[in-house]
């Protein structure tokens, strides 16, 4: 018995009609994501190449040597120490630039 309820709860579910998967990805494309930094902070993208930077929610610093689509930076200082030399991060994320060394 336990069965049939079962397969009456699958069958009476509505259905996704490729209108609405339409409507619904259009809506998502249109929507599009929008980050801002934190105030204080910038994004790493909009840090010159060369400069110095500490991420926001961390004791990690590094200098920035490219950002295309993502930011090519040089770790010179982190929370663990594996984490240290050339990596890729997003260029979005939250940085202090630093003036003084």
């Amino acid at each position: 018995m336990a069965n049939r309820e079962k397969n009456q709860e699958l069958t009476t579910r509505q259905s996704v009609t490729p209108a609405k998967i339409r409507r619904l990805s259009k809506k998502a494309l249109k929507d599009n994501f929008k980050s801002t930094p934190s105030k204080g902070c910038i994004h790493l993208k909009d840090l010159s190449v060369g400069s110095l930077f500490q991420v926001e929610s961390g004791p990690t610093r590094g200098i920035l040597i490219s950002c295309e689509h993502d930011a090519y930076v040089i770790i010179t200082k982190s929370y663990e120490g594996d984490e240290l030399g050339k990596k890729y991060i997003s260029a979005q994320t939250s940085v202090k630039e630093i003036t003084k060394v």
